[in-house]
């Protein structure tokens, strides 16, 4: 079991903590900066123990150096030369035990070539938990940078395979933004629109809205719906050229999400 808590960084980046409960060393995930972990670790008086890095964009490794600069500690993440840092690479399948719980590696290309997740059975509350960066968020998943939609779509359905109880912390504040597309293409889903008033509320009090559960993303989320009729039809219907099957809807949709 594990304490998961977000440390917010820039403008809308979460940088994700977790620790057991009897311990005080602490693992992040994807730190762009390093000063708002440090503050968290001199506060509560924690020992970093170690990183976890899911993909090589800046604002998920800039504060490596800083941050292991006077700490012999690993660095988990892709095996990439463009991440600097990096003591354990890991790779698809890979397990790692950290703070008591195993870890599970997987593969997510799509938003960037070396994107990987880490997956636990045994998260918050004994729940299973997805650090996924940039690959899914809530509502919504990553802009295609360097893979193509076959992968995303690969990589999407080997995260909806996950149990439906799990939790998805994904690593930026992007909800609403995500649920304003989502009823464009899904207008008639009436769990989104509870989602919508539900994500509302929290934001008016400037509460994150992450993690979410993957059950509510497969009701919700039209990256992870490519395949359901309202979806198809608003895909065809943006571009008549689709062939309406998952993966040329999942382009469709992401390529309108980037102009939306």
């Amino acid at each position: 079991m594990l304490i998961i808590s977000p440390i917010p960084a820039f403008n809308d980046n979460y940088i994700w903590m977790f620790h057991s409960p009897d311990s005080r060393d602490v693992f992040v995930v994807d730190p762009g900066d390093a000063r708002p972990v440090e503050q968290i670790l001199n506060r509560h008086d924690l020992n970093l123990a170690g990183i976890l890095i899911t993909h090589h964009h800046f604002d998920h490794t800039g504060g490596i150096t800083e941050l292991t600069s006077n700490r012999n500690i690993p660095v988990y993440g892709p095996d990439n030369q463009k991440i600097t840092g990096i003591t354990h690479p890991v790779r698809d399948h890979d397990t790692v035990e950290l703070s008591a719980c195993q870890f599970q590696i997987l593969s997510t290309p799509g938003h960037t070539l070396d994107h990987i997740a880490y997956f636990t059975d045994s998260g918050e509350d004994k729940k299973p938990a997805l650090f996924c960066g940039d690959t899914l968020f809530v509502g919504g998943c990553g802009r295609l940078f360097e893979g193509t939609a076959e992968q995303m779509y690969s990589s999407l359905l080997r995260l909806a395979s996950l149990p439906d109880n799990t939790r998805i912390y994904c690593a930026h504040e992007y909800t609403q933004a995500n649920l304003t597309f989502a009823r464009a293409v899904e207008p008639n889903n009436q769990k989104l629109q509870e989602q919508v008033m539900l994500v509302a509320g929290l934001r008016s009090e400037n509460r994150p809205t992450v993690p979410s559960t993957l059950r509510k993303e497969l009701d919700t989320n039209p990256f992870l719906r490519s395949d359901q009729p309202e979806v198809i039809q608003a895909a065809c219907d943006r571009d008549p050229s689709s062939s309406a099957s998952p993966i040329d809807v999942l382009r469709v949709i992401r390529a309108w999400k980037d102009n939306f």
